[in-house]
């Protein structure tokens, strides 16, 4: 096998699974390691690939922080669809979390229960949405407002949570990776998030197909901690197979 073949090959499993790592290139191709990093170095440099440790990536695995304004205009339409999907998770829970994020505030507004429920949230956007629909109670937690993300951070915020115990958490993330778990790009957010983890019985992680094999700056957990991902049709079949042995709740919404 020459040198073309294998780009090739390596290539066709990126646009597969959307990530590949050197120990299985080696094995699936029958060559040294040394010879799997030239290679993932050369389709680097023409752009074709990101490379990641121990592997590689079709997409840059580290993320930026956007402001939401800018986040609110990626994948819209699939945020909805995956907003749409999330609402039947609810059921017969009198409480649940509101995360901060554009696909999270997508589903928040979707929100119009015929019973009595508790919202607690940290996002700004998330308590103008609600905070006059009938039977919704929101509990807006304080600290201090990041414009990036209009939505609050600190101590004050994860005191509160201390005290308070809910059914389920929908979180919105920027990346989701298989080794490194769920990850944003505050650190103080994700301290947040943790703390939203530890209040609620339940987690769901609401994300768009763009956020798999992405890493934000800051870990929020391990994907051990998750119970439903609910996402698009974009995902690739290996990643969806992959959370699936993992006992994740995977939810494809169309």
């Amino acid at each position: 096998m020459d040198i073309t073949d294998r780009h090739e090959m390596i290539l066709q499993k990126l646009k597969e699974e959307g990530r590949v790592k050197i120990n299985d290139l080696i094995e699936w191709l029958n060559v040294s390691g040394v010879t799997i990093r030239k290679d993932l170095k050369l389709l680097e440099d023409k752009k074709l690939l990101f490379r990641t440790h121990g592997g590689a990536s079709s997409s840059n695995p580290y993320m930026n922080e956007r402001t939401i304004d800018e986040k609110e205009q990626i994948n819209a339409e699939a945020k909805q669809k995956i907003g749409k999907a999330a609402l039947g998770l609810i059921k017969e829970s009198d409480s649940v979390i509101v995360g901060s994020g554009t696909t999270v505030y997508t589903f928040a507004n979707m929100l119009h229960p015929l019973r009595q429920m508790t919202v607690i949230t940290p996002a700004v956007k998330v308590t103008l949405a609600l905070c006059s629909r009938p039977n919704i109670e929101i509990v807006q937690l304080g600290g201090t407002i990041r414009p990036n993300s209009s939505s609050v951070a600190g101590r004050t915020a994860e005191n509160t949570l201390e005290e308070i115990s809910s059914g389920i958490l929908f979180l919105g993330v920027d990346g989701i990776d298989l080794d490194f778990g769920l990850s944003i790009t505050n650190l103080a957010e994700a301290s947040l998030n943790k703390k939203m983890i530890e209040s609620a019985q339940v987690l769901v992680v609401l994300a768009d197909s763009s956020k798999f094999g992405k890493r934000g700056l800051g870990k929020v957990c391990g994907l051990e901690q998750v119970h439903y991902i609910v996402t698009d049709a974009h995902v690739p079949p290996a990643v969806v197979k992959d959370l699936e042995g993992r006992d994740i709740n995977v939810i494809i919404a169309d």
